[in-house]
């Protein structure tokens, strides 16, 4: 798909259903002058739905369908008749899609399963009909109930990708090239800053038919969490993994100090990922001999390190095994559960932008009026 097909937030417009209301009708047949309330119930409002769907990845589906609207109940009717249930609209959404209420910054919902259906917008309950209310000192109740009314507000559903291990890196670290090595994805590679534009998803084989999901973020600068860069934007599909690759190459002036800086905007755009474990690759390594690879050592942070090439190889198998050894460490967490759990914060609204105004289509705009409480065919004889 095109680079541009990468949508990762949207904002919509939804609306529930409202109840149908209860019939005040009353039984009207040759001989039978006086039958008795029978009015129906009213049908309920339909519901708008998310649903997780493992084969979408992206949001593009929605970006232009920005009004989701479920179907009303419909109105009781004569001789006990209930009205219809309003259809609800279930949205599609791929799985790690987080809801937010997109005027206050609200944490709604989280989609993290295939099938997984959480109801974001409760339909109306239908109105009684005026059955229910007769009594023996009641026998002829001339009301009924309304139904309930519909609820309505506008939702940013933002993506968190579902990932093992992410990458992070400063632009040009070699993190494209380690993910096409390691895995079928074709991310775009090229010796110019920002080449990466959009995450990449690709699967790692390991040995015994084994894998394990790796993501490659656009590269991170000093000051990312307070907006330069990419990294801002993308700095959220690196939530939900549940180990992070550091990759630093091996020209670098000073690994420690770049591997601070990463750290510390990880820290600024959220301190939890901090608790995640963390391993260093030394990419570019092939420019490297023996002697200068072990005199690097020396002065490494204190977390799992490694060298690798991704043009040569050296070093891959290793890091696997290294990175499924890290996976695997909490024997009492499992690996796909513990990418899952994760505690959401409120979103900051100010900090996203689209393309598009707040606009609601005139059906959606105008109040509903106000149904006639009796229509013509429910009305009710005085001598009732």
């Amino acid at each position: 798909m095109a680079e541009t097909n990468f949508v990762d937030y949207v904002k919509i417009f939804c609306r529930s259903g409202k109840g149908g209301r209860g019939s005040a009708h009353f039984r009207r047949e040759k001989y039978i002058p006086k039958g008795g309330p029978d009015g129906g119930d009213g049908g309920d409002g339909g519901h708008i739905i998310l649903r997780g769907n493992r084969n979408y990845w992206t949001l593009l589906h929605l970006r232009y369908q920005r009004h989701i609207f479920a179907g009303h109940g419909e109105s009781g009717s004569r001789a006990q008749r209930s009205g219809k249930k309003g259809e609800s609209r279930v949205i599609e959404v791929p799985c790690g899609t987080v809801a937010y209420d997109a005027h206050t910054g609200e944490y709604l919902c989280d989609i993290t399963d295939h099938d997984q259906e959480v109801v974001l917008l409760k339909g109306g309950r239908g109105g009684l009909g005026n059955q229910h209310f007769k009594t023996a000192t009641n026998q002829a109740p001339r009301y009924a109930q309304p139904g309930e009314p519909y609820e309505e507000r506008w939702v940013i559903l933002e993506l968190k990708l579902l990932a093992d291990v992410g990458l992070v890196g400063f632009p040009n670290a070699g993190k494209s090239t380690l993910l096409s090595v390691v895995s079928a994805a074709k991310p775009k590679i090229a010796n110019y800053p920002f080449t990466t534009l959009e995450p990449n998803l690709g699967i790692v084989g390991y040995r015994d038919g084994k894998s394990f999901v790796m993501a490659d973020i656009p590269g991170i600068i000093e000051g990312a969490s307070e907006g330069k860069g990419l990294g801002l934007r993308f700095l959220r599909h690196i939530e939900r993994n549940s180990l992070l690759l550091f990759v630093v190459p091996a020209d670098s002036d000073d690994i420690r100090r770049e591997y601070e800086i990463l750290l510390n905007e990880l820290r600024q755009y959220n301190p939890e990922l901090l608790d995640k474990r963390h391993v260093l690759a030394i990419s570019k390594s092939d420019m490297l001999d023996e002697e200068l690879m072990q005199e690097i050592s020396f002065d490494l942070p204190d977390l799992p390190a490694l060298f690798i090439s991704s043009i040569t190889g050296y070093g891959i198998p290793a890091l696997k095994d290294m990175l499924w050894r890290e996976l695997n460490a909490d024997l009492d967490r499992p690996m796909a559960l513990s990418r899952e759990v994760l505690v959401h914060r409120n979103l900051d609204v100010t900090t996203l932008s689209f393309d598009e105004e707040e606009s609601l289509p005139e059906d959606a705009s105008s109040i509903d009026e106000e149904e006639e409480w009796y229509d013509e065919e429910e009305s009710v004889d005085e001598d009732a």
